[in-house]
């Protein structure tokens, strides 16, 4: 792997650039949306909670099947269709405005279908990485894109402001239209071979959508960070729904100094990232994670601690760099993590299984939590959801994941591309607790049938050297079933795979 750099991955400096510049004109939106809501129409917190609820309520919906359909079809072109389908429905904004017919619940309509169109590009979009650089990459691929993210954030919101007070907020959302057409453009360049799935590969959606989710939920590390995200989620959407209220109403604050404010959280995240994969290195992704998650808390404290005059700015702006920080480190190494660990055919699935019930978390938490604060105060919404990011963290030390790393190229005796085999292989037997005889017959019907599979040799040799070995198979291919029952069942594939 020595000598392997980003520059030598076809096509990734285009994805960047495309994730670079949409990922900019997502702050101009993110920051006039706010300003509507709150200074425009007058809207209150659980206003602002009911409008980022409808932004990701299509992932809640619908996020498991459009996984699974990401991962039938090749990846590019939905990215692509996702980009001009957003960029439209942006249009729609000032459009509404100039016929005087923006309202809170137009906003909220328009969110969710703008929801919609990004689940389908943010599944495709994190499914694209694995298949535009190796695995050895992956950290250091989305650590490059948290760095322009955090970039982007440094100065998006900002200038978001300064728009917003000269022309208005409705008109700096095109902005945003604007970066997706350059993303649309930018993708529809890049020159990728993409396998596709065969027809007697597809079974029902929702077949293929439950085997993504049981892939998550059933594995020994995978599930406790994606349970533990999941409540992640849960504060940061109350924190969120608070927060611009809190700065522009507590604290009396324009517009432009509520940029400068998120302007710091990416500044952090900016240094952050820089460090991820060294981090990640060191600690091990799980030590890693944990970390960034208890920074996050305090993050929120400093927040929390915020108050009218520059002093109580010190600590916002102070609570938002350390926000940011804890983000951009943390970030990466999560998306390198799981990505390197889930084979390909089950990318899309894992994504937006994650991704979906993460946005889920929203559609619930910030409502209420914008409900909470207009009855007990803003101030004190924060200082609850900072206690609720410690609390994530510390459930999460109490989990395997905790020793979680991104794996070496030789682990127990196997190689990466061995291993890889063995999950595949395990993954179709993800509904059974103990796999057995008839178990084997249906894989090994199915290797017949579908082209997908590695050549009957290669799959041989695999399942040989997996027995051979004497490490445990929890350890081999993050198998969390009986190791006699497992070692059984390969046992049983490798006789009908010989005797094809």
């Amino acid at each position: 792997m020595a000598g392997q750099t980003l520059r030598s991955a076809p096509g990734y400096g285009r994805f960047w650039w495309a994730s670079s510049v949409s990922g900019f004109g997502d702050y101009f939106t993110s920051l006039a949306i706010q300003v509507l809501i709150v200074s425009v129409l007058a809207g209150s917190a659980a206003q602002v909670g009911l409008v980022n609820a409808a932004r990701w309520l299509p992932y809640m919906l619908f996020g498991l099947v459009a996984g699974a359909m990401v991962d039938r079809a090749p990846r590019r072109p939905v990215l692509i269709a996702a980009d001009v389908v957003r960029a439209g429905l942006l249009v729609a904004v000032p459009a509404l405005a100039l016929s005087h017919r923006l309202s809170i619940w137009a906003l909220a309509a328009f969110m969710a279908l703008f929801g919609l169109a990004s689940l389908l590009g943010d599944a495709a979009t994190q499914a694209l990485v694995p298949r535009l650089v190796p695995r050895a990459l992956l950290t250091r691929a989305h650590a490059r894109i948290d760095q322009s993210a955090a970039a982007a954030q440094t100065c998006g919101p900002a200038l978001a402001g300064v728009l917003v007070g000269l022309v208005g907020a409705p008109w700096a959302v095109a902005v945003d239209a604007a970066s997706y057409l350059f993303s649309a453009g930018m993708l529809a360049t890049i020159r990728l071979a993409e396998p596709k799935p065969q027809p007697s590969q597809r079974r029902s959606i929702w077949r293929e959508a439950a085997t993504g989710a049981a892939y998550v939920y059933r594995h020994r590390t995978l599930a406790p960070m994606a349970l533990s995200t999941h409540a992640w989620f849960i504060c940061n959407a109350v924190a969120g729904a608070v927060f611009a209220p809190f700065v522009l109403r507590s604290l009396h604050a324009p517009p432009s100094a509520l940029g400068l404010a998120l302007s710091a959280a990416g500044v952090g995240g900016l240094v952050g990232s820089l460090y991820a994969t060294r981090l990640g290195e060191r600690l091990g992704a799980g030590r890693a994670i944990i970390a960034c998650r208890a920074l996050t808390a305090a993050g929120f404290g400093l927040v929390a601690c915020g108050a009218s005059g520059w002093a109580g700015w010190v600590d916002v702006i102070a609570g938002q760099l350390v926000i940011g920080l804890s983000m951009g480190a943390e970030n990466a190494n999560e998306m390198g993590y799981r990505q390197a660990l889930t084979p390909d055919e089950l990318q899309g699935r894992m994504n937006a299984t994650i991704r979906s019930i993460n946005r889920a978390m929203i559609v619930f938490a910030a409502p209420l939590g914008g409900a909470v604060a207009d009855r007990i105060g803003y101030r004190t919404t924060i200082a609850l959801a900072a206690a609720g990011f410690a609390v994530v963290a510390l459930g999460m030390t109490l989990t395997p994941f905790r020793d979680a790393r991104i794996e070496a190229e030789s682990v127990g005796g196997l190689d990466a591309r061995t291993r890889g085999i063995l999950r595949a292989l395990l993954y179709g037997v993800i509904f059974t607790k103990a796999p057995g005889e008839a178990d084997a017959d249906r894989i090994a019907g199915m290797i017949a049938r579908e082209s997908r599979w590695p050549p009957r040799e290669v799959l041989l040799a695999a399942i040989d050297r997996a027995l051979a070995n004497p490490a445990p198979l929890t350890e081999l291919a993050d198998n969390p079933r009986p190791e006699a029952a497992t070692r059984a069942f390969l046992s049983a594939l490798a006789r009908r795979l010989q005797q094809a």
